[in-house]
């Protein structure tokens, strides 16, 4: 039986296997530590691609949020794995950056999402021996609280741990700059690593990304990061009435309370133009009351749509 999830990062790419085998082990005894390996673990495979894969040139700055978002990046990764990074980023920087408390369903999500982005780069990059397409996130292999673990780090702890990986790192940029001439074992290792992207491309890859799931849980993440608490039954799938339908009925699928104002999250998902979220979203506007808002969550943008009394819409 295996003992980790991360077994295919072994060989060719022992130091993210390093990182990502902290995450997996402190999931369950330390989840605000487990999401901050997990960043530690994406950070190390954008750096590896970026370094690796000639297609990807480096932004204006270095930092992973302008590594991801570099619109190449995602062509590169494809929208599945693009989303499971910004999941793991997102996460990581709630670990370090605030106080609010990390929960182990984050971060069973973030070793989660880690599993696949890192599949998906062995997948497309390795030289060696791939994992099967078949390979599962097994849950079951994450570590669990022990009787004498240590104390969960704080928030001004990983924020010191994270400076000194930084200072021990070298710059992206430095290091790229400095290759700019491009020696010829850097030549050597991205022709490999081309023609091993060329040769892993044949088969097609049937891999379960779980789109879904990441896809749901980015937008509770970001949700829950612009104030809705999303805590209570009502918060969800709430049924409304009125609606310009058939039976006139149908469920809002995100609600934030507050006085008499009213909130309601739809996703349709990234396979779905914004122009019919908008007009459901007036849909779902005509069933509210007067002052009251509808806002729509699309992904990217977030709409917001004023009730039919009031007329309009903005992003």
């Amino acid at each position: 039986m295996p003992d980790s999830n991360f077994i295919f990062l072994r060989t060719e790419w022992p130091d993210l296997h390093d990182a990502a085998s902290k995450a997996e082990a402190l999931a369950y005894p330390d989840a605000r530590t487990a999401c901050f390996y997990a960043r530690r673990s994406l950070e190390l495979a954008v750096h590896w691609l970026y370094k690796h894969d000639p297609a990807l040139r480096l932004p204006y700055q270095d930092h992973l949020s302008a590594l991801i978002y570099e619109p190449i990046f995602k062509v590169v990764t494809g929208e599945a794995v693009f989303a499971k990074a910004r999941v793991i980023k997102e996460l990581g920087n709630l670990a370090v950056h605030s106080p609010r408390p990390v929960r182990q369903f984050d971060a069973v999500a973030a070793t989660r999402e880690l599993f696949h982005f890192t599949f998906w780069l062995v997948r497309t990059y390795a030289r060696g021996a791939k994992p099967a397409d078949g390979l599962a996130f097994d849950p079951l292999l994450l570590g669990r609280p022990a009787a004498a673990a240590a104390p969960a780090q704080s928030p001004e702890q990983l924020q010191r741990l994270e400076t000194q990986f930084r200072e021990r790192d070298e710059r992206l940029s430095d290091w790229l700059r400095d290759k700019q001439a491009l020696d010829a074992e850097l030549l050597r290792l991205r022709a490999e690593v081309a023609k091993a992207r060329l040769a892993n491309a044949a088969p097609a890859d049937t891999h379960n990304y779980s789109e879904a799931e990441t896809r749901d849980y980015l937008i509770d993440l970001l949700l829950k990061e612009a104030g809705w608490s999303l805590d209570q039954k009502r918060d969800r799938e709430f049924p409304v009435e009125g609606m310009p339908n058939q039976d006139g009925k149908g469920f809002v699928d995100y609600v934030q309370w507050g006085g008499r104002r009213l909130a309601a999250g739809i996703d349709r998902g990234p396979a779905h133009p914004a122009r019919p979220a908008r007009v459901s979203a007036a849909g779902y506007a005509v069933c509210r009351q007067p002052g009251e808002t509808v806002r729509t969550s699309v992904g990217y943008p977030l709409l917001q749509v004023q009730g039919a009394r009031g007329g309009g819409s903005r992003e």
